[in-house]
């Protein structure tokens, strides 16, 4: 046991100080078979603590549910931390944003139109409770006065950019005690006065969010938080990327040099990213001021360790830093990074996704458009059809598309509403008559700002030339068991040129041995990917991001499957290529 504390001056260790040289690594976005060589090699870039946030609504997809298996076993990989000989930081939210879907909150929470998002409100506040109480077996006993690694626990997440209510700060310190939680508590927050203000309260240690001009910002922080270590719980040292965008990279050498400028200072540091991972299946966020912009299933976030694990320029620059201020760091080094296999093969069947929708989706009736919540899922893609027999020039209309709509009349695709673009009217055919067929694909859920929690769908009311359209038969289709597509597929008509929109298509590749792979994505339209099952998340050939990371433990010795459903045109060929194309070559 020992005890951890924070001094006038030093984090103090059992007495002693400890400076914290920290890198964030979330365990919801890395493969559980890799998180043990992603925490030593943090160990050997001369970190000596992991941070992780945890994020609810993974862990709670569903009410009264709570997942700690699998990619979701928190314990585990606490364990894995502390058996490396590194002290970990966890940050529970409950809002956490990480470019996440939702920042973390799970939809259903929203159910309620009066419930709170990150305020004193009795609803919000309850099922946080609940959230606690169920984390509070994995991490009470993981505290370092209990013999775990667990140093910080960090109160809400950065706070001060959205309100400024301390009494709900007040009470989450509370619902956090109140489980067992015993070691020291933060905030983090902009250095900007206000941010620094709003975001805390007495009582929990404040740190800071910043990725350049280093003392200036310490400066900052120093005038808001005036005894006790400095720390920089979020160092930015890259960024994330929306589909449509250029990939974001930084200049190593800058952020080499603001990293020496920071812990010069005597401060403590979390490196955001240390190794940011995958936003596998429908898990990425969105932001929306103004645009709607949903971001890539990579969080490479040009991190010292990239998407798949290996080390880049920016990680051996750091670790020249971190080991003139570690005496402790380790002198064995990771392996440079190494090419994946390169393979091809071909999708050999498909079924058109409206063939199978009976068996994704429970099916029923609505006099208008109801949104994916209504239907009981919270991602992913609903289907709504109708009858329509206009006379002349049709125009359909929605009260809006959250986030982009397929539009199909009697099987002969239409168009697309597309909420980046403000789509919210189409135009039909002359005296269109038949079944109206729309796909619906929730691209990802705002994660930050005064979106959060809103619902996804078509969102009501649905018009045809200005009239109310409807009945409407809906069902959100629930992707995570696809027997019902490889019982359905059929063989590739040769003739195609090309996989249609809105089907599966069905493959299968042979390898000696489970290795990582890059999938190639650049003859595919726009659509999701899974291999054996596991889901890898979202593909679209606006890029920036061109290929799609499938983690050894995805794979096995031998055949593998691969389903792709592709929602707008794409080659039946199949390519595995050596290295990641993320918009940018490093290698």
């Amino acid at each position: 046991m020992s005890e951890f504390r924070i001094g006038d001056d030093d984090f103090l260790l059992d007495g002693k100080p400890l400076r914290i040289l920290a890198g964030a690594l979330h365990y919801f976005r890395v493969h559980p078979d890799q998180w043990r060589d992603r925490i030593r090699k943090a160990r050997q870039m001369g970190l000596n603590t992991i941070e992780t946030y945890v994020a609810w609504n993974a862990h709670a997809p569903r009410p009264g549910e709570f997942d700690l298996t699998g990619g979701l076993d928190l314990g585990r990989f606490l364990d894995e931390v502390a058996a490396e000989g590194m002290y970990a930081i966890v940050r529970p939210g409950p809002y956490i944003c990480a470019e996440w879907t939702n920042g973390g909150l799970p939809a259903w929470l929203f159910a309620s139109e009066s419930v709170g998002v990150r305020r004193d409100e009795p609803q919000y506040l309850a099922a946080v409770e609940d959230y606690l109480r169920r984390l509070a077996p994995v991490l009470v006993p993981r505290q370092i006065d209990r013999g775990g690694p667990i140093i910080l626990v960090q109160i809400e997440n950065e706070y001060g950019a959205y309100g400024s209510d301390p009494v709900y700060l007040e009470k989450l310190v509370d619902l956090n005690r109140a489980i067992g939680i015993t070691v020291p508590l933060t905030t983090v927050d902009q250095p900007e006065p206000a941010m620094l203000d709003g975001g805390s309260i007495p009582g929990l240690h404040k740190t800071a969010s910043f990725g350049s001009r280093s003392v200036e910002r310490l400066a900052t922080l120093r005038e808001h938080q005036p005894t006790g270590p400095l720390m920089c719980s979020e160092f930015w040292d890259g960024w994330f990327d929306h589909w449509g965008a250029h990939h974001h990279t930084t200049s190593v050498a800058d952020s080499a040099k603001d990293l020496d400028d920071l812990l010069a200072a005597g401060a403590s540091v979390n490196i955001y990213m240390f190794h940011g991972g995958t936003n596998f299946g429908f898990t990425n966020g969105a932001n929306d001021k103004g645009v709607y912009q949903p971001i890539v299933t990579s969080y490479d976030y040009d991190a010292p360790l990239d998407e798949a694990g290996h080390p880049t320029a920016k990680y051996w620059a750091f670790r020249e830093v971190l080991r003139r201020y570690n005496p402790e760091a380790v002198a064995e080094a990771p392996a440079e990074a190494s090419a994946a296999p390169a393979l091809r093969t071909r999708l050999t069947r498909t079924v058109p996704l409206s063939a199978v929708a009976d068996a994704l989706g429970d099916w029923s009736t609505h006099a208008d458009v109801p949104t994916m919540e209504a239907l009981g899922r919270y991602e992913g893609l609903a289907m709504y059809r109708t009858e329509i027999d206009a006379t002349g020039p049709a125009v359909l209309e929605f009260g809006e598309v959250r986030d982009r709509a397929l539009v199909w009349l009697d099987g002969r695709p239409i168009g697309v509403l597309a909420r980046d673009h403000h789509d919210r009217t189409l135009a039909l055919p002359a005296d269109a008559r038949g079944t109206l067929e729309v796909v619906l694909e929730d691209q990802g859920r705002v994660n930050y700002g005064p979106r959060i929690g809103e619902p996804k769908g078509l969102i009501a009311p649905a018009a045809l030339n200005g009239r109310p359209l409807g009945p409407w038969r809906a069902a959100a289709l629930d992707l995570t068991d696809l027997t019902a597509v490889r019982d359905a597929a059929s063989p590739i008509d040769p003739a195609l040129p090309a996989i249609p929109g809105a089907t599966f298509a069905v493959g299968a590749f042979a390898l000696d041995q489970p290795a990582d792979l890059y999938l190639a994505t650049r003859a595919w339209g726009k659509g999701s990917v899974w291999i054996n099952g596991f889901h890898l998340g979202r593909y679209w050939s606006r890029g920036p991001q061109h290929t799609l990371y499938v983690p050894a433990g995805a794979l096995r010795a031998g055949t593998n499957e691969i389903i792709v459903l592709e929602l707008q045109s794409g080659s039946a060929d199949v390519e595995f290529v050596p290295w990641p194309d993320l918009g940018h070559t490093d290698f």
